[in-house]
């Protein structure tokens, strides 16, 4: 049987658009499919409609995971992590992209198209793509979140409870 092609919804606004049409046929070029939610001109525009929309659209599962982009891709990513469910890391080298999704379970990735060039955005978006959440420790530090992002203090507190830390703790990815 055929695997699934991942889906990856994009957005920009003015500033990412620079950059959005490289890493959309890059992303294409390594087998997924994908959708431009805009924005698909040069003219001025806010950011947070783009990176609303694309987080409400990985939240739904209509899209598995998100790529969006805006000058610094901090604005959009904030944007982005406001919509229930989401977990967006701005990324300017593949180490940090690497480790948010298999420690964080990130499922939006955004960059700055004014930080990075559009050789490096390839090889987070590659490295960012690559990897799968690995779970285990970092599982219940997901919950926490996810707790907090709910506004349940008690789940949180029942979270943070649950684990004593030793100071022994292995740090199990150290080939990374």
């Amino acid at each position: 049987m055929a695997e699934k092609k991942l889906k990856i919804a994009f957005g920009s606004d003015h500033v990412g658009l620079e950059l959005k049409p490289t890493i959309m046929e890059y992303v294409k070029s390594l087998g997924y499919e994908v959708h431009d939610f805009g924005t698909y001109t040069k003219e001025r525009t806010d950011y947070p409609i783009y990176g609303k929309k694309v987080g409400e659209e990985v939240a739904s599962g209509n899209y598995d995971l998100g790529i969006i982009m805006c000058g610094t891709g901090v604005g959009i990513s904030l944007a982005a992590n406001k919509v229930k469910g989401i977990r967006a890391c701005v990324c300017s080298d593949c180490y940090s992209a690497k480790l948010s999704r298999m420690h964080n379970n990130t499922n939006i990735l955004a960059f700055g198209s004014r930080v990075v060039g559009p050789e490096l955005a390839k090889m987070i978006v590659k490295n960012w793509l690559e990897v799968k959440y690995i779970g285990g420790r970092h599982e219940r530090r997901v919950e926490e979140l996810a707790a907090i992002e709910n506004e349940d203090d008690k789940k949180f507190e029942e979270l943070r409870n649950s684990h004593e830390f030793d100071g022994k703790e292995k740090f199990e990815d150290q080939s990374l």
